[in-house]
């Protein structure tokens, strides 16, 4: 039987998410938390942002959700694709990419290498620096040397970038098709791929230089932005609802088989596949905490996302704490409280 949060709980979350807004680590945000088949409890904190007034964030407030992208989009679209027949977990990304010529040391990185952090490929990417270029992206990317050696666990956005050009490829549809078709079908109907219209329900996020216009409805990620808003591991923009939903969605397919396909696919990713340091494991796309019982991710733009499937617990941050800069130190209070409430049985 699904755990449900308890009023204490509430209370911490509300006490320390209205501490880190006044302490200025951003303008505000929304909680949401609650259990599988449960209505969600919703926590709302400050404001959207200057820009939007007195405008309190709501659960349709729109966030840019950064590296939830990766969990959002990409992971359950390989999951989808595996179930298909489209890719093999243990084959090189180059079997699902368009075909390249020449040597190409990072297209030997398998889809479970990419996808648990683990290919060795350059952690570092620049997509500015291929301006100009007459070669394909994928191309590009894949002829670039390792970094390290495959295995060793290092976070690195590039691999999702190629996952989401593979999954274009052998679904022959657009990424942001694909992202639409799978959340039309969760009923997440506020979840999607930018450019997004400035508006007092879309949460602003970063100023890169002052007097320049703030970054609002576009992606905050660089190569992302570069991309048209649209890469596989961010862009993606959605609404504490839209999360709470898919969270409680994914919580019931794990219990259920509702979904059995997607299900099966949650139960291996809950597998640990490297250690990232002591206490937490990467599994597939998710870190794993609290002995495997916790599934997480965060954004860099201030959001997170925590599934504790044998409690049916769920757990959702959503702000713009990159408003004011560096949102991870800023906003880790939060999230610290966050894992250790969601953790709990």
């Amino acid at each position: 039987m699904p755990v449900p949060f308890t009023t204490d709980d509430s209370a911490r979350l509300t006490e320390t998410f209205e501490a880190v807004v006044a302490d200025g680590a951003t303008p505000g945000g929304v909680i949401a938390c609650g259990t599988r088949g449960s209505t969600p409890h919703y926590i709302s904190t400050g404001m959207v942002a200057p820009e939007c007034g007195d405008e309190t964030p709501t659960p349709s407030t729109a966030y840019d959700i950064a590296s939830l992208t990766k969990v959002v989009a990409t992971w359950p679209l390989v999951g989808q694709a595996l179930s298909n027949g489209l890719l093999d977990l243990n084959a090189p990304i180059r079997d699902f990419l368009p075909a390249m010529t020449g040597e190409k040391p990072s297209a030997e990185a398998t889809v479970r290498q990419l996808l648990t952090h683990t290919s060795g490929l350059r952690a570092s990417t620049r997509l500015d620096h291929y301006r100009g270029s007459d070669l394909p992206l994928h191309e590009l990317l894949c002829r670039e040397p390792l970094e390290d050696a495959p295995g060793t666990h290092r976070y690195i956005n590039r691999g999702y970038i190629l996952l989401g050009l593979a999954l274009a490829h052998v679904n022959e549809l657009p990424l942001h098709d694909l992202g639409s078709v799978l959340w039309d079908r969760l009923g997440m109907t506020e979840t999607m791929y930018g450019p997004l219209a400035r508006s007092h329900r879309v949460a602003p996020t970063e100023q890169r230089i002052p007097g320049a216009p703030r970054i609002w409805g576009a992606a905050h990620d660089d190569n992302a932005a570069l991309l048209g808003g649209v890469a596989g591991h961010a862009g993606v923009f959605s609404t504490p609802a839209d999360l709470a939903l898919y969270a409680d969605r994914l919580l019931t397919m794990y219990a259920d088989d509702a979904d059995a396909a997607l299900g099966e696919w949650l139960r291996a990713s809950l597998v640990p596949q490297a250690a990232v340091e002591p206490g937490l494991d990467r599994g597939l796309s998710w870190i794993l905490a609290a002995g495997g019982r916790v599934a997480y991710h965060h954004g860099f733009t201030g959001t997170s996302l925590y599934l504790a499937p044998d409690t049916g617990r769920y757990l959702v941050i959503c702000t713009n704490a990159v408003y004011h800069g560096n949102a991870r130190s800023k906003i880790a209070p939060l999230r610290a409280l966050a894992l250790k409430t969601i953790s709990a049985t």
